[in-house]
């Protein structure tokens, strides 16, 4: 193409004598052939290409000498596959975070992304998941892929966990597990698997996380939205909750937070959940749980996990997505899981090959080493006790951040109440 677009320049610009309306054109690999005269390429750049063009050069020596008879600088320009991308915004949440760190500002802070900080400001480590850590390097383990699922001792204790060791679903094997990229990935599986199999759309509280709702549309999924938060009383909208639950489609898909709902951390009481659970059941709906903070909202691993767990106790076949990132401060190794109970353990089977149909085109297999550590940790009762006593030790200090920031803000005078700074969690 670049060199019949070359030939079709010169043809313009040969000498009147040797140049016709209609050229014809003679194409190979490296010469365009106009006539009786040969258009030859000398020097081929990116987006400039120089020509000679004379009359075909013969085996004597005299024919050779005249061969250059003019030299055409033809610019040829080719569009990158690119430049028609334009420049995406940027993310609300990361893009915070990019800014920060730009910032050359001593006494910045960054107050978007949820993720614990120690008061230097720096990612902390809880020194139980470094013990675990060091102990793993100790016992040069192989790094060889995990199943599609994932480690099965991860799933196991993972799912343990959430749902408690006396849970009946469990114990009968009638929950279906995989191994996920932290609480994202299991999202995107998870509404994947809705949509094959008919759902059109999910419900998500108004507000929710911010990338539940890219999640979700790029699974397919219409994302619509229920009332949860009243701006103007900065308190739980319990009543508008309920009425746009009654009103929703039988048999929808709810996505309800578990606990320290994000972004607004005002969780509904243990008796207002019970409630839910009520209209869930008469509207036949589908509870898919988001339990990203369980041990870190509260301090207390089982009262952040007791709504999930009632609503399992009262018949429902819940789904369940987990994060291991904030309470165990494993943000960079993407540890989460996927769970849904079913009615029998075949159906859980079922389930669960569903599930690693859309894992294995996905990312294949999840990583091993948060897992891992995770696995190592709530596999000892010892390690077990130690990290429940780190999770609280931050999740006092969070509360105790809270309950500074609103003495300071009455103490300064401001008219406004601050009592929902101290109410909510997380």
């Amino acid at each position: 193409m670049m060199l019949r677009q070359a030939a079709q320049a010169l043809s313009r610009r040969l000498p009147t004598t040797a140049r016709r309306s209609s050229p014809s054109f003679l194409a190979t690999s490296s010469s365009v052939g106009i006539d009786n005269f040969v258009l030859t390429p000398v020097n081929l750049q990116s987006k400039r290409d120089i020509w000679v063009w004379g009359s075909p050069p013969s085996s004597s020596s005299s024919n050779r000498r005249g061969f250059a008879d003019a030299v055409v600088d033809h610019e040829v320009t080719h569009d990158s596959h690119w430049s028609q991308f334009p420049m995406a915004p940027p993310d609300p949440i990361i893009g915070l975070t990019e800014a920060y760190l730009k910032d050359d500002f001593p006494d910045k802070v960054n107050v978007g992304v949820g993720a614990y900080r120690c008061d230097q400001g720096m990612p902390f480590v809880l020194p139980v998941v470094r013990e675990a850590e060091n102990e793993l390097v100790a016992e040069e383990l192989d790094h060889e892929y995990s199943g599609i699922a994932g480690c099965p001792n991860f799933v196991d204790v993972a799912l343990k966990f959430a749902y408690g060791d006396e849970c009946v679903p469990l114990k009968e094997n009638r929950v279906a597990g995989v191994q996920t990229l932290s609480g994202t990935g299991g999202l995107r599986v998870f509404g994947e698997v809705l949509h094959q199999f008919g759902h059109k759309h999910i419900y998500v509280p108004n507000p929710t996380w911010g990338n539940h709702i890219p999640i979700f549309t790029n699974a397919g999924l219409e994302v619509r939205k229920y009332r949860y938060y009243d701006n103007a009383t900065s308190n739980l909208d319990f009543s508008g909750l309920l009425d746009d639950l009654q009103a929703i489609p039988e048999g929808s898909c709810v996505l309800l937070h578990a606990c320290a709902h994000n972004p607004t951390g005002m969780d509904p009481t243990m008796e207002q959940w019970k409630q839910i659970s009520n209209v869930a059941k008469e509207r036949n709906l589908l509870p898919f749980f988001d339990c990203a903070y369980q041990g870190f909202a509260s301090g207390d691993a089982r009262k952040d996990a007791a709504a999930l767990r009632m609503f399992v106790e009262d018949g429902h076949n819940i789904a369940l997505v987990q994060s291991f990132s904030k309470n165990f401060g494993l943000y960079g190794q993407r540890v989460g899981a996927l769970s849904v109970v079913a009615d029998t353990p075949d159906e859980a089977k079922r389930v669960l090959s569903q599930l690693k149909v859309h894992i294995r085109p996905s990312y294949s297999n999840p990583p091993r080493h948060g897992a891992r550590i995770v696995s190592k940790i709530l596999s000892s009762e010892k390690k077990t006790d130690e990290f429940v006593e780190q999770c609280m030790g931050m999740a006092k200090r969070i509360d105790s951040m809270r309950i500074k920031l609103r003495n300071t803000l009455e103490e300064l005078g401001s008219s406004r109440s601050w009592e929902h700074v101290t109410k909510q969690i997380g």
